[in-house]
Parts: structure tokens; C-alpha cells; sequence
């Protein structure tokens, strides 16, 4: 059953988990920090917009990434433009879209994190002279560590298993786009269990350790009183 199956959708899969969730950090700890301080009324606005995809079907977020990523859309046609490549039925816009479907797993961690710290650490190295950013790396990052690691876990794991999202925006293209979780569906389709079980078992095993890892992150580390 081993010999048999194709390690590519596995490599693909760690790939796109590896680089959404990096690319994720980056754009979502300032989300992330902008919601935890924000006096501005339009935070639940921004709130429900970066939640909307735990509610959202995948097929119709699905759908409408497909039209905005397509050759003629504004983005699809720069993009081509760019790189004189497609974004839909890509790595680059599985890269894209699974951003956005785990954009909440990444981003409302963080915020609880950020929030936890509170004001007061920053105010006290603001009163030590240390500029806004020097406050944010030493002060703010570490002690909101506990949603860092939870961020990170979540969003990759849900990298690893997402479905209906990246059929609709790539497809089954061997080696492009047909990640672990097509690759079961395709197995089952054609009556292939053996391979269909290896990769569910996988991912089963996966997701409880996941679990399991956020479970003990949230008892290690302590939440910050600001």
C-alpha cells in the first residue's frame, strides 16, 4: 500500500501549508495588532469580514476567488501581466486563496494574544524611551508567544486539510495543484481505498496531534495580564 502511493500531493500539500501560513504571520500579526487597539468603529466591520470564512461555505468562497483570480479579472490579468502566468488552476493562487480561508485561524489568535498583553507593558517601555517598534518586538511579540504558536498550528493545519476551496481555485493538476486532500477525493472516486485510507489515516493522525499540540501550548504558556 506504501509502494503504491504517490508522495507528490503530500509534498505539495506541506508546501502550500508552509508558505500560506509564513506569508499569513507576516500580513496578519498587523490585522491582528490594528483589531487589538483599534478605538475605531469600523473594528467589527473588519472583525466579521476576516471571520467570514468560518461560516462561509468553501464552494462559494471558492466560487467567487475563481472570479476574482481569473485572466480577466483586475488581479488575474495583472498577475499575468507580472508573471505571464495564470493565478487560477496555480500554486500561487492556492497560495492566495488558502490565505484567505485560513485568514481567522491566523489573525483572531493573534488578536486574543495582543489583547492579553494590554497596554500596559507598552506604556512602561515607552516610559524607558523605547521607540514603538523596539516595544513591539521585545515587549509585545514575546509575551503574546501563546497566540504566535496557537496562529501558527491552526493555520497550518488548516492548510493540510482544506477541500472545497482549493478544488474550486486549482483543480486537480498532478504536481500543481492536487494536493492530500483531492488526491483522497480522486482515490475514492476511481475505488481506490487502500490509498484513500493511507491518506485519511494520515490526516487523522495529523489533526489529533494538532489538537493535542494546542491543547498543551495553551496550558504551557499562560495568558499575559496587561
Amino acid at each position: 500500500m506504501t509502494a503504491a502511493l504517490d508522495l507528490a500531493p503530500i509534498w505539495l500539500t506541506l508546501r502550500l501549508a508552509a508558505t500560506s501560513t509564513l506569508l499569513l504571520m507576516i500580513l496578519g500579526t498587523p490585522l491582528a495588532w490594528w483589531l487589538a487597539h483599534t478605538p475605531s468603529r469600523m473594528k467589527s466591520l473588519v472583525e466579521a469580514v476576516t471571520a467570514l470564512p468560518l461560516v462561509l461555505p468553501p464552494t462559494v468562497l471558492g466560487f467567487y476567488l475563481l472570479i476574482l483570480l481569473s485572466p480577466d479579472s483586475t488581479i488575474g490579468g495583472a498577475w499575468i501581466s507580472l508573471t505571464g502566468d495564470n493565478l487560477t488552476f496555480s500554486f500561487s493562487g492556492l497560495v492566495i486563496a488558502t490565505m484567505i480561508y485560513s485568514l481567522p485561524f491566523a489573525v483572531q489568535p493573534l488578536q486574543a494574544g495582543f489583547e492579553a498583553v494590554g497596554r500596559a507593558p507598552l506604556e512602561a517601555a515607552a516610559s524607558l524611551r523605547a521607540a514603538p517598534w523596539d516595544a513591539f518586538l521585545t515587549v509585545a511579540s514575546p509575551l503574546a508567544l501563546r497566540g504566535y504558536l496557537t496562529a501558527l498550528v491552526l493555520s497550518f493545519a488548516h492548510a493540510i486539510g482544506e477541500f472545497g476551496v482549493v478544488l474550486m481555485v486549482g483543480g486537480n493538476i498532478p504536481g500543481r495543484t492536487k494536493v492530500i486532500s483531492i488526491a483522497i477525493y480522486e482515490h475514492v472516486e476511481t475505488l481506490e481505498y487502500a490509498q484513500a485510507h493511507a491518506l485519511s489515516a494520515l490526516l487523522l493522525v495529523f489533526s489529533f496531534v494538532v489538537l493535542a499540540l494546542v491543547y498543551s501550548i495553551n496550558r504551557r504558556f499562560p495568558v499575559a495580564a496587561g
